[in-house]
């Protein structure tokens, strides 16, 4: 049967074939289904979308759609991990069979090699200071994560510094969350007009860019790896990205806008976003810069605002006040000042700052 139903049904769980959507749609709908409904669809079983209810084993009930999601997505996951790991090695290995040859004299003015893997702490922070003193004009960098601790803005301030004294621009990014650390604060306080510091909910990962000429990303999880990236096309797309994110970002000088539904917090507009795409709750944490706690934290209270007794009662009040979604209000909103939405059936709950 199994192998009969492979073959009638070539796809996995995120693509269901028709037969196999309206038996499981049924499934969710009704909370299980006869066995023999799915007796036609054999992939359900196969793909542990349904499993036999303990208490009547003629019935099938199905796997909750969060539960497939997660699944699908630390399987997305596991994949780009993969594929990550296969790009660093080939590029390691493809660098190391060039070292074999003769080497090549480098014309003056040549960019280099495009693609560089940098391993190790002494060789990434070699490559910076390097970038660093061939600088001219303009840093742009993007730095993912919560409240930076003192040894990483330290880490750098030397650069910093450098930069600052031959009159180079910085540009940088960070999560709504870094505005709460002091230490950030006082490195903005340090550096003056040379460094301008805007937000965003969430940001990508690492990024370092000098001159619109040199980038540097992550090349694994734990950072002990760097891609030192100068081909043309790469760095331009990167400088692109950056721009996107900073048109969108909001100045750290600047408050964060409220979030126009009375008693729900911008962080707590950013979760609720985030819980409607179907993300857990280290997902979300990671994402936002904040620890699993607080974030759940937050969903606590966001459920008890839109008066939600579980979570799937809280995506579908999430949907019915518009927090699945960004937010944008129109430029007259914004001149007579934010509206505010009151939910219906929960009382007021009064206001409350944004964290």
């Amino acid at each position: 049967m199994a192998g009969h139903g492979t073959e009638e049904h070539p796809h996995g769980a995120d693509r269901l074939c028709e037969a196999g959507d309206r038996v499981y749609s049924r499934a969710v709908r009704r909370g299980r289904v006869p066995r023999r409904d799915a007796e036609p669809v054999p992939c359900l079983l196969e793909l542990a979308l349904l499993h036999p209810d303990p208490d009547d084993m003629d019935w099938l009930v199905p796997t909750s759609p969060q539960e497939v999601m997660t699944r699908l997505l630390r399987g997305v996951y596991d994949e780009v991990s993969a594929s990550q790991r296969r790009v660093g090695s080939a590029v390691a290995a493809f660098e190391w069979y060039a070292g074999l040859g003769p080497q090549q004299p480098q014309a003056a003015g040549a960019e280099g090699t495009a693609i560089r893997v940098l391993d190790g702490a002494s060789r990434i922070q070699a490559a910076l200071d390097a970038a660093t003193e061939a600088c001219t004009a303009q840093v742009l960098t993007v730095q993912p994560g919560g409240i930076r601790p003192e040894h990483e803005l330290t880490e750098g301030l030397h650069r910093a510094l450098a930069l600052r004294g031959r009159g180079v621009r910085m540009r940088d990014l960070y999560t709504h969350v870094a505005r709460h650390g002091q230490g950030l604060l006082n490195y903005l306080e340090l550096m003056g007009d040379s460094v301008e510091a805007r937000t965003l909910d969430e940001v990508i990962d690492r990024l370092i860019l000098f001159d619109r000429t040199v980038a540097f990303i992550p090349a694994n999880a734990d950072r002990t790896m760097a891609l030192e990236l100068r081909h043309p096309g790469l760095v331009n797309y990167l400088v692109t990205v950056f721009e996107r994110l900073w048109r969108l970002a909001i100045p750290l000088t600047a408050p964060l806008p409220d979030t126009g539904i009375e008693g729900i917090s911008h962080r707590e507009q950013s979760i609720a976003a985030l819980l409607a795409e179907g993300h857990q709750d280290a997902v979300i944490a990671e994402r936002l810069g904040i620890s699993v706690r607080t974030c759940r934290a937050h969903i606590a209270r966001l459920s008890e605002t839109l008066g939600a007794a579980s979570r799937t009662q809280l995506g579908v009040r999430i949907a019915q006040v518009g927090l699945d979604g960004p937010r944008s209000p129109s430029p007259s909103s914004e001149a007579a000042g934010p509206a505010v939405i009151r939910i219906p059936g929960v009382p007021d709950q009064g206001s409350r700052t944004a964290q």
